[in-house]
């Protein structure tokens, strides 16, 4: 028999879920535009930073303060960002310009000495991206004595192109961690580098610097060249120094195809459509899909069959929606091919958006599923969002250049004087351990018994 109290539980949880149902819908541009803008509303609501004695800019965290580490922050007001650019809602403007900002640092590099324990070249790389998602989309500039969209993605970009980031193990490429005491140092891998490569990519196209276009060219061959990326355009986690990067660890997470799939797009654009970037850009975008788009529906196959994701990776399908989405503005002959897998997924994903937990309403993970599956948070909530908005894609304007009206105010020798942390701060404490990149330390551990890398030991 069921208790009357549960009962009067499902019944109001039930209505929840048929009210959200008919609530959230991508029927039309309308539609897709109200949706969106529940979404984002839903995903701010994770937000902290704009309430007294709070930090503007940052999710509740780093753990154990909460779920979020830095990078995430960034992430989110990329998102915003492109919620902006697809449906013309500025209602949370000054609100991302404020958290833009204030997360810049000292050097204006995006490498705030509060974050160095945990400080990875991808974790830098995310707000570098978003900062060139402002300028690229115009983006209202800040205030002419405040960093500048542009000026920031090239500081972000030259203290990563900057020697000290570089050295001849594994041939080259960037480490994941900026400071040499971080644990995992020692470690090369994708998503460090895809964000290096994304934003040379995107910097060539939008200042025609054939610098950008060169060092994008060197990092996808190096990728190429140790073997993280092969020739099925599979893309792997990343490789240890002390072994040469030779012990490639093969999990495979969605936002390093997105990430270098964006990047090749504009390669593509940069060299006016060029047969080599064309098909290196068609393989990585059907092997993209092959692997993450199972039935079309966005699947993060390294941890959701049995929802061991982590946090970090609970946010992966909204870059991947947004980055392909635009990838079709830049490159068009994909639009055939990547339109209606992402139609199809953001229908998936707000199937998921039927449920009501802890007084909000929800959306879940698992998309495949049809329903709510019990998974909440803000990077749950930013995937729908990035799903549903990109849908506007082909009502939206192409991301601009320096010639085609972009107004964002570059310095081209931007981060030239940062700090870049090597030999100065004291080793991390082990709660300090901890970044944009620990999916690679977590899952892989709990998980993924075939990846033995672990015990060479980040």
């Amino acid at each position: 028999m069921i208790s009357p109290i549960r009962h009067t539980a499902a019944v109001l949880l039930s209505g929840a879920a048929v009210a959200n149902a008919a609530t959230y819908s991508i029927a039309s541009a309308a539609d897709i535009k109200q949706t969106s803008s529940l979404l984002a509303w839903d995903l701010l609501q994770y937000y902290k930073g704009n309430l007294t004695g709070q930090t503007p800019g940052i999710l509740p965290g780093p753990p154990p303060a909460g779920d979020y580490y830095w990078w995430e922050g960034g992430a989110m007001w990329g998102t915003l960002i492109d919620y902006w650019k697809f449906t013309g809602d500025d209602s949370y403007n000054d609100l991302i310009t404020q958290a833009m900002l204030w997360q810049v640092g000292p050097d204006k590099d995006y490498m705030p000495p509060n974050v160095t324990a945990s400080l990875g070249n991808d974790d830098q790389g995310f707000w570098g991206m978003s900062a060139m998602l402002a300028a690229e989309n115009n983006f209202p500039d800040p205030p002419e004595d405040e960093p500048q969209w542009l000026a920031l993605a090239q500081a972000v970009f030259n203290t990563q192109a900057s020697p000290d980031r570089h050295d001849e193990t594994c041939n080259g490429g960037l480490r994941w961690q900026i400071p040499w005491s971080n644990n995992g140092y020692n470690y090369k891998n994708s998503i460090a580098n895809g964000c290096f490569f994304n934003l040379g990519a995107r910097l060539a196209r939008y200042t025609g610097n054939t610098t950008y276009a060169d060092w994008a060219e060197k990092t996808w061959d190096w990728m190429r060249g140790v073997g993280f990326m092969d020739e099925k355009y599979n893309i792997y986690d990343g490789g240890h120094v002390e072994h040469n990067c030779t012990d490639i660890n093969r999990a495979q997470f969605s936002y390093n195809n997105g990430v270098f799939l964006l990047g090749a797009a504009y390669m593509y654009n940069y060299t006016n459509g060029s047969d080599i970037w064309r098909e290196r850009l068609d393989g990585l975008t059907d092997a993209t899909i092959r692997v993450f788009f199972p039935d079309n529906i966005a699947y993060e196959v390294a941890c959701e069959e049995h929802m061991s994701c982590t946090t970090d990776m609970l946010s992966f399908k909204g870059y991947v929606a947004r980055w392909m989405a635009t990838a079709t503005q830049v490159a068009p002959f994909l639009a055939p091919k990547v339109l209606p897998v992402l139609q199809n997924s953001a229908k998936a994903a707000i199937a998921s958006c039927v449920g009501e937990k802890n007084g909000q309403r929800a959306c879940g993970f698992k998309w495949s599923t049809g329903t709510f599956d019990g998974s909440q948070g803000a990077g749950q909530t930013m995937n729908v969002l990035g799903a549903v908005s990109s849908l506007l894609t082909e009502q939206s304007r192409p991301p601009v250049t320096n010639s085609t009206g972009g107004t964002s105010k570059g310095d081209p020798n931007a981060g030239s004087q940062s700090d870049n942390f090597k030999d100065k701060y004291l080793p991390p404490t082990t709660g300090d351990k901890a970044g944009a990149g620990i999916l690679t330390v977590l899952i892989l551990v709990s998980v993924v018994g075939t990846f033995g890398w672990m015990s060479t030991g980040v």
